[in-house]
């Protein structure tokens, strides 16, 4: 809902997305794209994908169809390596659009989409971050979309703020990201907390670890959108450049 409502966390979208040089293209790991094994597409026109249901109308009807950028995609491909599967089954979905229709309204940017690796461990989705970190460099953004807590299960619609569990790991996890320990954010599960609260499976947590593998140790940090909400659902966002 919040790709098509102005409140807290899309207006804070809308303010980065000003603040930001433009970048060339985009590159967006979305944890809505799961899949066994690392896919990528490299569509000219990716197609929009509405992999959610029962919202209201007014959310399939948004447009966001931005250009693809095929010879990036394949650039990625050969920086990861073999095993990297071209897939245009798929396309542009929320867990992207939501967040970049706020940020980039003119969709003029080229998007490119790296599925999560449901197969693969934390450190390799760590490893993929520093294998693709050269393309910052060539005016690429990477952009991680997925939540440190997000347990649907666990949702309470009449919470505004979240549960002590999920408030807890929320801030270990930032606590880690701000000060780069970034190995006990890999190992979120040997952080002693019941990773079954946050999260049943990581695909929404992984992205993130994407991000931080392809930082840099000069990186500037800055955390935004810095809540809970709905009792089971952390916002808590980072930019690194």
């Amino acid at each position: 809902m919040n790709a098509i409502e102005d409140n807290e966390y899309s207006t804070s979208w809308a303010k980065m997305g000003e603040k930001l040089k433009k970048p060339m293209a985009i590159l967006s790991v979305s944890a809505h794209w799961y899949t066994p094994g690392t896919r990528i597409t490299d569509s000219a026109r990716p197609k929009t994908i509405y992999d959610m249901y029962g919202f209201p109308e007014a959310l399939y009807e948004v447009r966001y169809q931005p250009p693809g950028a095929p010879e990036l995609a394949h650039e990625v491909a050969g920086l990861i390596g073999s095993g990297v599967q071209i897939d245009n089954t798929w396309g542009i979905d929320h867990g992207s659009w939501s967040v970049l229709r706020k940020m980039f309204p003119a969709a003029d940017i080229p998007v490119v989409q790296l599925s999560v690796d449901a197969n693969a461990d934390a450190q390799s989705h760590f490893r993929i971050g520093t294998e693709i970190r050269a393309l910052r460099d060539k005016g690429v953004m990477l952009f991680g979309s997925g939540n440190i807590v997000h347990n649907l299960s666990r949702v309470n619609w009449g919470m505004a703020d979240g549960y002590p569990w999920a408030q807890e790991f929320d801030m270990y996890i930032k606590d880690s990201v701000i000060n780069r320990r970034f190995k006990d954010v890999v190992n979120y599960n040997k952080s002693g907390f019941s990773v079954e609260k946050p999260f049943y499976t990581p695909d929404h947590f992984y992205p993130l670890l994407y991000v931080l593998g392809a930082s840099y140790d000069d990186d500037t940090l800055t955390v935004f959108n810095d809540s809970c909400t709905l009792g089971a659902l952390s916002m808590t966002s980072f930019l690194l450049n």
